[in-house]
């Protein structure tokens, strides 16, 4: 792999500003040309795993998250891991504490008596199954379409400003809907296709194509995502946060730790640990330092469990290599709560 340098950083960065910037945009923003943005993308996305995917907001879909976390057997672990993944209503599923615990994120429908099989039935009579417990994902300080630039952040802020989308009004007030899953499913296997490929995968002209994602991007309706091996920009130690908040208090601390950099998600949730996050820190040295200087000067936390991520088996939308150690995490897990 070659190492990774300030335009590989540069080019990620601009790509968590916008994930469909085009090559030519991001080339003039760098200083570099077209043809060398495409080159370093290309090789990015074969040895450091970069990934642009679409995603629809959790706030705007017909459905809830549950983060989901089960205790197992080292033997059983690690298959059930690889089982889940290859579920479409799974996604951010990693391999914790020494590859004991799963931790992943289940979409369901929203409706009441929607009794979800997996959690009611397929995952408690699993053999190597030892514990289970689900959260419902209340809200979101930091992840989704709130960008992570985390061991990226390169660029300067006018950089950043050039490469903003510009703002358009919605062309029209209908929502994400079924009639746009097959276009959701195309961004969420390549953020980056073209229109002629979304059109081939929707059936509809480019033109239709076209204007329906200025559509939905105008509304927030989806939002695109940026994945990669956070272990070739620095991030080799990562953990899970599981905290217990007071409730007056809550907001104000997951608004504070979603500005700081160590953090890839922040989601308050249902549960004894109402608040849960993820550090990503390029040594465990640091690691201590965040939990012992930053994190633990805040009294509003009343406990806290570090959980390490030994791996990523799914990201939002695919399934990791065998021998990936983390994985992406990626933005602020960014879309950890928020992805399909």
């Amino acid at each position: 792999m070659t190492v990774i340098d300030e335009l590989d950083r540069g080019i990620v960065h601009a790509l968590h500003i916008d994930g469909r910037a085009p090559f030519s945009r991001i080339g003039t923003v760098l200083g570099v040309s077209t043809q060398t943005v495409a080159r370093r993308y290309r090789r990015l996305r074969a040895e450091a795993g970069l990934r642009v995917v679409g995603l629809s907001r959790l706030d705007r879909d017909d459905h809830t998250r549950w983060l989901v976390r089960l205790g197992a057997t080292t033997t059983a672990a690690r298959t059930l891991a690889h089982s889940l993944a290859r579920r479409p209503d799974t996604s951010w599923i990693k391999l914790l504490s020494g590859g004991t615990e799963i931790l992943l994120i289940l979409r369901m429908p929203h409706q009441a008596d929607a009794a979800h099989p997996l959690l009611l039935q397929e995952i408690p009579r699993t053999a190597g199954i030892t514990t289970v417990s689900a959260h419902y994902v209340l809200h979101t300080y930091l992840g989704g379409p709130t960008p992570w630039h985390g061991q990226v952040a390169t660029l300067t802020e006018h950089q950043q400003r050039q490469l903003t989308p510009p703002h358009h009004d919605a062309l029209s007030a209908r929502r994400l809907s079924s009639a746009d899953d097959a276009l959701l499913s195309a961004l969420q296997a390549d953020g980056r296709a073209g229109l002629a490929e979304l059109a081939a995968a929707t059936g509809w002209s480019p033109a239709t194509v076209a204007r329906r994602l200025a559509d939905l991007r105008a509304q927030g309706e989806i939002f695109f995502d940026v994945q990669a091996d956070d272990t070739r920009f620095g991030a080799t130690t990562q953990a899970l946060l599981w905290m217990s908040v007071a409730p007056a208090r809550l907001d104000q601390v997951g608004l504070e730790l979603a500005r700081q950099p160590e953090l890839a998600f922040v989601l308050a949730t249902t549960g004894p640990s109402n608040l849960v996050a993820q550090a990503m820190c390029p040594n465990p040295s640091a690691l201590h330092h965040y939990l012992t200087r930053r994190l633990g000067s805040d009294d509003a936390i009343r406990t806290l469990e570090v959980t390490p991520v030994l791996a990523t088996v799914k990201a939002a939308g695919h399934v990791i290599t065998e021998g990936t150690r983390h994985g992406t995490a990626s933005r602020r897990s960014k879309s950890a709560a928020n992805s399909k």
